[in-house]
């Protein structure tokens, strides 16, 4: 079970859950991912059924993610994008991507993701070397959190005017609403700062999952 928002209760949350479409891979990917220590990091079927959905409302073809782990928000994505689509997901960890890359290819996704295993700074900044700023139409932030801004500012670049970026755990378990010392907690208040008066996009917090918040590149 992915992190939640402690604005919703567990009967609540099985009832979303338990009414979010998910593709019967994605349903056999979360099982397989149930029983992994680090499960939690998981998102959340509602949080890929809402990724699904926004990369079909902008007609995504090219989207990037940041922050893979067992793959079950690439394989949401994927299935969204035309036959020619492409996702660039980038993580750290063969370990964990190991585990969905079976699943992406069940499903009959694999050849529209690119899994670039690296830092994803070192990996966004290569892309815009290579030129491409301005050629994706959708991003999802779902990594480390001090790095959060910088994953941001990149996809920024990255993405056309109208592209739309989703970053996931913007709550943080309702931390942010808090004083802390935490630095991921700090880096994500000052990122729900940042984008509250930063007027290159339009926002909206949404208070899915962990906190799921939404910014359109003007």
């Amino acid at each position: 079970m992915t992190r939640r928002s402690p604005l919703i209760d567990d009967r609540a949350l099985r009832y979303v859950l338990a009414h979010s479409r998910e593709h019967p891979v994605q349903a056999a990917l979360r099982e397989a991912t149930r029983s992994h220590p680090l499960a939690s990091m998981q998102i959340g079927a509602d949080q890929g059924a809402l990724l699904a959905l926004l990369a079909r409302l902008i007609g995504a073809r090219r989207t990037i993610e940041i922050g893979t782990f067992t793959g079950a928000s690439a394989l949401a994505v994927a299935l969204a994008l035309p036959a020619d689509g492409h996702l660039l997901a980038c993580d750290i960890s063969d370990e964990f991507t190991r585990v969905g890359r079976p699943f992406w290819q069940r499903a009959g996704v694999a050849h529209k993701i690119e899994l670039v295993l690296q830092p994803a700074l070192a990996t966004l900044d290569a892309r815009l070397a290579a030129g491409e700023a301005g050629t994706y139409d959708f991003a999802f932030i779902d990594a480390d959190k001090t790095e959060y801004d910088g994953y941001f500012e990149r996809c920024l670049q990255l993405l056309r005017a109208g592209g739309l970026i989703a970053l996931d755990n913007m709550l943080w378990g309702g931390a942010v609403a808090r004083r802390s010392s935490d630095p991921e907690t700090q880096a994500l208040q000052a990122l729900n700062d940042k984008l509250l008066r930063d007027e290159r996009v339009d926002t909206v917090l949404l208070t899915v999952g962990d906190g799921v918040t939404l910014a359109r590149k003007r």
